[in-house]
Parts: structure tokens; sequence; C-alpha cells
């Protein structure tokens, strides 16, 4: 499970200041998501789709990402506009299909999208550490990002061990069913992986205090903004105003 997988490129965006791009990308996604309507949320959707394209992100694992999305969103269309009240369309039973509940949940899932698309865009093609550093020079509390470095570095971690230890039950011929059995195997199955992450751990833990760890890491490299940063910080902040202004009128 590779969680950085949009971090490996050289585009523009690969390469920007991961300062500038929570500068940018934190009122971007904040006006889109309280955007109303469905003209204002597609040209935010237009500008998501732009920094895709400009980070040249790989679209089979992109369309994974938002197929895992959508599959949520889905699930809005068969009660948002059955329940919002509205002009009536259609009447099914006693259920009744109102025209600004299809407006509704059709704005939500392209603000939806839109913000995913940007946030892939602008945050994916960032290491998580060069992330967390961005962070802790925009003076967020350290324990926040330190909890928030841990826990995405060892989401993958936790997959591994998972996924060694259904690869064992498949060698010794493990097969699923509606049984005592199987439930007593997936109970050892999650008991095991929490053993396994436990002493996991440990063993991180004390690699981090023989490397000097002392509660935080030491910082040997710092960013330098360069023009293509200040050129990229100045066209998305005047998107994101002027697309308030309009939302606005």
């Amino acid at each position: 499970m590779h969680l950085e997988e949009f971090a490996e490129g050289s585009s523009l965006l690969h390469r920007l200041d991961p300062r500038v791009k929570f500068i940018t990308l934190m009122p971007f996604i904040l006006l889109v998501a309280v955007l109303k309507g469905i003209e204002l949320p597609l040209a935010g959707l237009m500008v998501s789709l732009v920094l895709v394209s400009i980070a040249r992100l790989p679209l089979k694992k992109l369309m994974n990402r938002l197929l895992v999305v959508n599959t949520f969103v889905l699930l809005l269309w068969f009660f948002i506009p059955f329940s919002y009240p509205g002009r009536q369309l259609l009447s099914i039973g006693p259920l009744s299909l109102s025209q600004e509940g299809l407006l509704y949940v059709l704005s939500i899932t392209i603000k939806t999208n839109a913000i995913v698309l940007a946030t892939i865009a602008v945050l994916g093609t960032s290491e998580i550490f060069y992330l967390t550093h961005a962070l802790l020079h925009l003076r967020i509390p350290e324990k926040l990002v330190y909890l928030f470095f841990f826990f995405y570095r060892y989401i993958s971690v936790l997959h591994e061990e998972y996924t060694r230890l259904r690869r064992a039950m498949a060698i010794r011929c493990f097969h699923p069913k509606s049984n005592m059995h199987t439930y007593r195997s997936y109970a050892y199955l999650v008991g095991m992986l929490l053993v396994r992450s436990y002493e996991r751990s440990q063993r991180i833990y004390q690699a981090m205090l023989c490397r000097g760890f002392q509660g935080r890491f030491p910082l040997v490299r710092h960013f330098r903004m360069t023009g293509k940063d200040i050129l990229f910080l100045a066209v998305m902040i005047s998107i994101t105003i002027a697309m308030a202004i309009i939302a606005r009128w």
C-alpha cells in the first residue's frame, strides 16, 4: 500500500514549496465547500482539473481514488432528492423526487470531486515529510503535526502486516465462509494484527531513541521560495478572491 504514489513526479506542482501549497489550497477548498448553486462549483471543478493536468497525475490511480470517494457520494443520490423540499418532478409511491433536491445533490457531487482533485493535485504531489515540515513552519502545534505524521506514515505499515497475515492464511488454504471457523480465523487475524502492531511500534520507538529523538525531529534543510512559488501563489489567490467576489453578487 503506497500512500504517496502521487508524490513521484517532476511537474511544476511537485517542485512547489509545500508552504505555498497549504496557503493557496486551504482558502480554495473552503470557498468551494461553501459555494451554492451549480455554476461556481463547476468553475471550482474546472480549476481542479487544470491543477490535475499540470501535475500530470497517473489517470488510472486517480480514477481509483475518485471511485472510492464517489461511492459514498452515490448514496446521497438515493436519499437527498427524495427528502429535500421543492418542486415535485416525479412521484414513486410515497416518495417525491424534487428538482431542488437533484440540484442540491449535484452541487455536493461537483464540490466533493473538486476538493478531492485539488487536494490530490496540490498536496498529494509532496511527500508526507515535507508536508509536516511545512506545517511546522506555518506554526501548527508540534504535537498535532507529529501525531498526523505518525498516523499517516504507519497506516501503510499496518496494511503490510495485514497483507502478510492474509497471505499466510491463503497459503494454508483458508477460504472464508459463513461459519464459526471463519469468524474465529478473522478474530485471530485482528488479534495478531494488534499484537504485531504493538511490537512494531516498540521497535520503531527504540530506533528513534537511538537516533536521538527527544520529542521533536531536527530540521536540517529548510524551504526557499522561488519565482514559480510566488507566481502560483498569486494566481491561486487571485482565482479564489475572484470566485468569492462573484459568489457575493
